[in-house]
Formats: structure tokens, sequence, C-alpha cells
């Protein structure tokens, strides 16, 4: 987009500066800003920001039973943790308080399954399209694929910055990227696909 071009809204309403830093170097250019107080939000006990946690699998295109029960570990981890507001209002986390986000139906029902297999209900698990607009203290955000040439849509799809700004950005305090570590040993073979998969390779860089 040219400078006289467009309209940047340069402060967020929503995220902690900790991710609020990854997101503006990975997608706007370092002009995002949030308003004062939202480094008050935080869940006690874990680090607000961007975490990326890895999960060796192999052969899995768009479900990761591996994945899955990694949220569904992390999903008990946080589940009745001290959430605290901008506002300095305390109470225990509720599964509504954590959104699941994965690119892939198939996974949904992977994540879906493990859920219930341990024993948790009422997390909200969907795909990027369905939450957008949303916002929750918690997003842990499954990618599923195991290597970037078993990517059932391409690169364009499971790299999209947009999909992974999207993501990444309805948490409040926390951002959990849940991956496999070979999808950041990607060849980029264009200069569009070394774009596409800056994002992730940033992120790696901010939570790993």
């Amino acid at each position: 987009m040219p400078p006289t071009a467009g309209l940047l809204l340069d402060q967020t309403w929503r995220m902690h500066p900790d991710l609020c830093r990854y997101t503006s170097a990975a997608f706007y250019d370092g002009k995002l800003h949030g308003v004062d107080g939202l480094g008050r939000q935080e869940i006690l006990g874990w680090a607000s920001g961007l975490r990326l946690v890895e999960v060796p699998h192999q052969g899995n295109t768009n479900a990761s039973p591996e994945e899955a029960r990694e949220v569904a570990r992390l999903a008990a981890q946080l589940t009745g943790r001290t959430w605290h507001d901008k506002n300095g209002t305390e109470r225990s986390m509720e599964p509504t308080d954590i959104l699941i986000i994965t690119p892939y139906n198939a996974q949904i029902r992977a994540i879906q399954t493990a859920l219930t297999a341990s024993g948790q209900t009422g997390f909200r698990v969907g795909t990027v399209d369905k939450f957008q607009g949303q916002e929750a203290p918690v997003v842990i955000y499954s990618m599923a694929t195991s290597s970037a040439d078993q990517a059932p849509r391409g690169l364009d799809f499971l790299y999209d910055p947009h999909r992974l700004n999207v993501a990444t950005s309805r948490a409040r305090a926390l951002a959990i990227i849940v991956t496999s570590p070979d999808l950041i040993r990607v060849s980029c073979r264009t200069p569009h696909q070394m774009v596409l998969a800056n994002a992730l390779c940033q992120a790696w860089e901010t939570g790993g």
C-alpha cells in the first residue's frame, strides 16, 4: 500500500505489548502500538506475549493427533489460572477464555477428540475465518501440517501472513503457536514464497 493511500489504524486496544511487538514487526512495519494499560493483562504464572511450542510429527497433512494432544494439555494447564485484566480485575480462567484455532476442519475434529478424551469441554475451537473479529485472553494456534511439502493447499494457504496475523492477534495476553519444527525448514523458490515464510520465521525467533 503506498504511503499516500489507505488508512492504518495504528493502535491496538487488545494485545499485551509483548505480543504487539511481534504483530507490529511482522505485519505492520513496526507502526502498530498499544493503548496504555494493556501491559497489565496477564495469566498469573505464565509469561505474556508469543510462545511457540514445537511438536515433532511426520506424514500429517491437515490433521495432527500429536498437536491435538498438546493443545489439550495446554488447555488443561491454562484453565483455572488467574486472569488479570487491564483494569486490575482478577478472576479464574474458564474454557471460553481460550480460543483454539487451526487452518483445517480436520484438525478441529482432532482437537475436539483430544479435548473430549481428556475430559475437557466448553472450549471454542474453529478456523481463522470463524474467529475473525473475536478475542480472548489466550489463543492456541495449531498448524497441523508436518512440513511445507505436505501442505494440502500449498504455501499460499498454510503460510498466509494474513491468516497467521488474524490467528495470533485474537489474543489479549498470550498467543501459543503449536507446530511441527519442520515447517520452518521450507525451501523457498521465489521471492513470493520468502515473503510467505517470513512471518512464521519471525514467530520462531520471537517465541521459540
